[in-house]
């Protein structure tokens, strides 16, 4: 776990003395999922898709390669083997997302939910990922713990989506949540994109802050086992 934090800190931070970035640890990520997906992916898709500059993609293929994780070629950018074991890595902790529709837990009009697996204990209220999230420029995010079959508050019982059975089915069939899971929905009034990455944003804090990520990684070698 260290060794994606580290990676992914490095990569979405500057080299003296250029100029701040405008990407961030979310786009990092986003762009390995995009390049697993694809195989190879040119740099049009990636602007499209992270909602980047021409520049600003260019910088970050720049880090990216800095830190061996990807290999460009004439099909366009592919991932080293590096690269793919530090995806791996990340997978094992951010299992799942998907869009969902406007709901009663939502503040805005487009949705994205993601998931962090067994990571409950690294959840007080939810108003850091809330945070998070408006630093990447959204709305707002919430933050729910899936515990037998039910989405809950964080510190309560109360199932935020008893009354909201088409989001709760949506999220059931899209991530496939377990106990101790936690869903991040963040929301936006633009795009999903912005309400994507802002999801992301507020997951890899959570990975990123928490105290100790040895708990972490022992965590989730103790759930698998089962």
């Amino acid at each position: 776990m260290h060794l994606v934090i580290n990676t992914l800190n490095s990569i979405s931070s500057r080299y003296a003395p250029s100029r701040a970035l405008s990407f961030g640890s979310a786009h990092v990520f986003k762009a390995l999922q995009l390049i697993n997906r694809e195989g190879f992916v040119s740099r049009h898709l990636l602007i499209e898709e992270l909602e980047l500059g021409e520049g600003s993609i260019k910088t970050l293929i720049k880090h990216l390669k800095m830190e061996k994780m990807i290999i460009t070629t004439n099909k366009g950018t592919t991932m080293s083997d590096r690269g793919r074991k530090i995806f791996e890595e990340m997978s094992k902790y951010i299992c799942s997302e998907s869009k969902i529709p406007k709901s009663n837990i939502s503040v805005s009009e487009f949705n994205y939910a993601i998931l962090l697996r067994h990571l409950k204990f690294a959840i007080k209220q939810g108003v850091e990922q809330r945070d998070a999230a408006i630093k990447m420029g959204a709305q707002g995010a919430t933050t729910l713990i899936f515990k037998d079959g039910k989405f809950l508050i964080p510190g309560s019982s109360y199932n935020a989506l008893k009354y909201e059975k088409n989001v709760e089915r949506i999220l059931k069939d899209k991530l496939n949540p377990i106990n101790d899971d936690v869903i991040i929905i963040a929301s936006d009034n633009s795009s999903y994109i912005i309400a994507e990455l802002a999801s992301k944003a507020a997951a890899l804090y959570t990975l990123q802050n928490h105290v100790d990520h040895k708990e972490i990684d022992s965590k989730i070698a103790l759930n698998n086992s089962y």
